[in-house]
């Protein structure tokens, strides 16, 4: 190996945003993680929504009424060509 161009290897404090922290070792001397082994749905076997945007309840609400309805369309499309 080269001498002098690897980047220096520290002993790292690693904090996740659930309070949870570990030391390995990296590159840097610091990591902040959103979401850690600790806190991950993977991990803990407990469903979490991480929604920011309101995008869950926007889908829910935007298709909320489709359920049958594209079967509906088809039987009103099926009266009308009955009474013809």
């Amino acid at each position: 190996m080269k001498a002098d161009i690897h980047p220096a290897y520290y002993e790292t404090q690693v904090t996740c945003g659930c309070g949870n922290s570990f030391t390995t070792r990296s590159t840097r001397k610091e990591l902040k993680l959103d979401i850690c082994s600790a806190c991950h749905p993977f991990y803990t076997g407990k469903l979490k929504f991480v929604d920011a945007a309101g995008r869950i309840e926007k889908f829910k609400t935007k298709f909320a009424g489709a359920g049958y309805a594209s079967l509906g369309k088809k039987t009103a499309d099926k009266k009308v060509a009955a009474e013809k």
